[in-house]
């Protein structure tokens, strides 16, 4: 299993620019991204509009489907739900807005969370789309995290899609007997599923280390091969965060 390669759902295979960069150099810059829009002042408006502009540019050097990363940032819908709540929980000076009074100091922080939280997931969702699983992994390691936390990192990646084969052949199983979930009565043919789910998931991880064990497993994952890092490779991954930089250095002095 170690030595098979393993292409996980997120990736969207490219030649891009944004394809070759080393997992290890787009892991910095996309992490100084997201602090740069943090730091960001809620009110400068015009600044996230710059850095969703600079997202844009990304998106459209790697070639990806706009629409494909859109639906793939439904994940941010809790944190748009809790900043939905926000201007009308929070307290101080209030403003009518199509007849609801809402607090005006929770319309700037719900606009902070949204704006903030999309660009994040925004950045997060080009780098697993334009990044393959493995090399990620491979990636981490070159910037000295634990080889244990990797191991464990890369393990839950690839049997989080084994589990959820697992659970979709179970329901199956259970439809093509009759069973429908319509209300609670239902609910202990569910836990006792979720029981069944966590014996199999129980003895895979059981059966796969024994594997890894007859293979000559020490706690350590046989090395990869790591992509050489050129002046090229630094030039163009630092050209988001400089930029990104840039605007939010003008943000703070205008705000």
């Amino acid at each position: 299993m170690a030595g098979t390669s393993h292409v996980h759902r997120l990736l969207l295979p490219g030649e891009s620019p944004v394809h070759r960069l080393p997992a290890h150099v787009k892991l910095p810059a996309t992490l100084a991204f997201v602090v740069l829009v943090v730091l960001t002042p809620r009110e400068q408006y015009w600044a996230f509009a710059a850095h969703a502009a600079l997202l844009g540019v990304v998106v459209a050097v790697a070639r990806l489907p706009p629409a494909t990363l859109l639906r793939r940032m439904v994940v941010e819908v809790p944190f748009l739900a809790f900043a939905a709540l926000m201007p009308f929980l929070s307290t101080g000076d209030r403003t009518e807005v199509l007849g609801l009074s809402l607090s005006v100091d929770g319309l700037h922080s719900a606009w902070n969370v949204v704006a903030k939280a999309t660009l994040g997931v925004a950045a997060s969702v080009l780098l697993a789309a334009t990044t393959d699983v493995r090399d990620l992994l491979v990636g981490l390691e070159r910037l000295r995290m634990p080889s244990l936390l990797v191991q464990i990192l890369g393990f839950m990646i690839r049997y989080g899609d084994v589990v959820t084969g697992e659970m979709h052949r179970m329901r199956v199983a259970r439809e093509s007997r009759g069973f429908v979930a319509r209300d609670v009565r239902q609910l202990p043919v569910v836990a006792r599923s979720a029981g069944a789910l966590f014996v199999r998931t129980y003895e895979r991880g059981e059966r796969v280390h024994l594997a890894m064990l007859s293979r000559g497993y020490t706690g350590r994952m046989p090395g990869h091969d790591a992509t050489s890092t050129s002046p090229a490779h630094l030039l163009t991954a630092s050209a988001l965060p400089l930029a990104a930089g840039l605007v939010t250095v003008l943000a703070l002095l205008t705000s």
